[in-house]
């Protein structure tokens, strides 16, 4: 999963060796049998109209405001029944709460990759990934070498990853070339996933590799994906990802970009998550205010360098086993490591549910540039374009790009509400669809009203942001009457 870059550059920080081992509670949801058979359904539409009640409600009672910190449960979920698990449980359980959890190995048994990919023993198959994409180039991070708070990347062809990793194994998992692992892959094709039954198919843009085969299926509860959709729309990039490597690779600690929630699915393998509540991860920085490279160090133990560690709770850990998919929620900096020969499947993806948290990311974003340059503010022209010139540089969109992602995903959902009103809201996706815009005109709002967009020049812009925040405010209106 993509990681969101910090403010500043890194200085690394390391956490003791004080762990929780979480056990897990299985949760099991009754549902009716037509519930049951709607969640299986390949249909568009996700959200009921109680669901959409109680998420209206929710992010009313907020009141416009994200929380911040938290304390871990004591247990994370696990659920084992797809059929007894719809989308209106992983709302209440887990999306309103912002909370973690683990989906049983059930949820994927139908995936091509797990079929295709592993060889009877559970481990990657080799000759199959060689032969249907040996020649794709593919980014590699060293998990030795530390770069910031990350680790540098080169690009290789699979095939001579595949042969470093093959040799890496033979060697008792060692390599005069450190420890190298295959990370943000875009494996999977953009244009054609259908949500629910989504099969990978081939497509042949420049910047992707797509296999003649199909990958995954979308869990419907991961359906509602704006960033994957806005992304899409413009055939540039995705947030949809590959991982693999070595057991003993591991991803540093991060959280995900744009505050993003996250979905991983071990194709095979094992990996250990540790995790951290939003809050939290501020217990955590150091005597200079950076936040840890790696939590597991002893250094973190060290309270003239770490003057708060001892302030942080326990990280939540997670073993999660081949085929397990584990939700991880908005906000939450987490720590990976593979303890096998592990492949994943990975998705950031943002919604109605965590847009404010990106809203709010992109404000602390912005707050941060201009701190970082602030000397310059009276002597340099034009110094708040160039701050959203070097925050879309540093963070990957700015406060221009953040409208047009909005505007996007807006009038998708207008013209399903006026599809939808047209028919007597019988239309496919009006509950959903009417969630969607009353989280939009919220954050779209707030967006209108800051300084720092009102400077941004939006002359060229089609429609304007006041007159989209109209359209939105009357959708709303209607889709609320009775």
């Amino acid at each position: 999963m993509r990681a969101g870059p910090e403010p500043q550059a890194l200085v690394g920080r390391k956490r003791g060796a004080r762990r929780l081992l979480v056990p897990r509670m299985v949760l099991t949801v009754s549902a009716p049998a037509e519930v049951r058979r709607r969640v299986l359904r390949p249909v568009r539409s996700w959200m009921d109209r109680e669901t959409r009640a109680l998420a209206d409600r929710h992010f009313r009672g907020l009141g416009g405001d994200v929380p911040g910190g938290g304390h871990a449960p004591g247990r994370v979920a696990f659920v084992s029944e797809p059929g007894a698990f719809s989308y209106a449980d992983f709302v209440r359980g887990f999306l309103l709460p912002n909370l973690p959890c683990v989906f049983s190995s059930a949820f994927t048994q139908g995936w091509g990759s797990r079929r295709r990919w592993v060889t009877p023993a559970g481990r990657p198959d080799f000759d199959h990934l060689l032969r249907t994409y040996g020649d794709v180039v593919v980014p590699v991070a060293n998990c030795g070498v530390r770069e910031y708070n990350s680790n540098p990347k080169e690009h290789m062809p699979l095939r001579d990853y595949i042969t470093y990793w093959k040799e890496y194994i033979q060697a008792g998992y060692s390599s005069p070339r450190g420890c190298l692992y295959l990370k943000d892959w875009h494996l999977c094709s953009p244009s054609l996933l259908v949500p629910h039954v989504l099969s990978v198919v081939p497509l042949h843009p420049p910047h992707r590799d797509f296999p003649v085969e199909d990958v995954f299926t979308l869990p419907v509860y991961f359906s509602s994906d704006w960033l994957n959709e806005f992304w899409d729309a413009l055939d540039v990039d995705d947030y949809r990802f590959v991982y693999a490597g070595p057991a003993g690779s591991w991803s540093p600690f991060h959280a995900d970009i744009f505050r993003s929630f996250s979905w991983s699915v071990n194709v095979c393998g094992r990996k250990k998550w540790l995790l951290f509540p939003p809050g939290q991860e501020e217990a955590l920085r150091d005597r200079h205010s950076n936040l840890p490279y790696d939590v597991t160090s002893p250094a973190l133990c060290d309270t003239h360098l770490y003057p708060r560690s001892q302030l942080a709770d326990p990280p939540l850990e997670i073993t999660q086993e081949a085929g397990e998919m584990v939700f991880v929620p908005s906000g939450w900096h987490h720590q990976v490591h593979n303890l096998d020969d592990t492949i994943s499947i990975n998705h950031n993806w943002v919604n109605g549910f965590n847009l404010a948290n990106m809203w709010r990311f992109l404000q602390q974003e912005l707050c941060a540039v201009q701190e970082e340059v602030s000397e310059w503010r009276d002597s340099m022209p034009d110094w708040h374009h160039h701050c959203q010139v070097i925050m879309r540089s540093c963070s990957g969109i700015n406060f221009e790009e953040f409208y047009h992602f909005l505007k996007v995903i807006a009038e998708k959902r207008l013209l399903v509400l006026k599809e939808a009103a047209a028919e007597d809201r019988a239309g496919l996706g009006f509950e959903q669809a009417a969630f969607d815009a009353g989280r939009i005109t919220e954050v779209l709002a707030s967006l209108v009203a800051h300084p720092d967009f009102q400077r941004v020049d939006t002359s060229a812009f089609s429609p304007q942001p006041k007159e989209l925040l109209q359209q939105l405010r009357e959708a709303v209106d209607v889709a609320a009457a009775p």
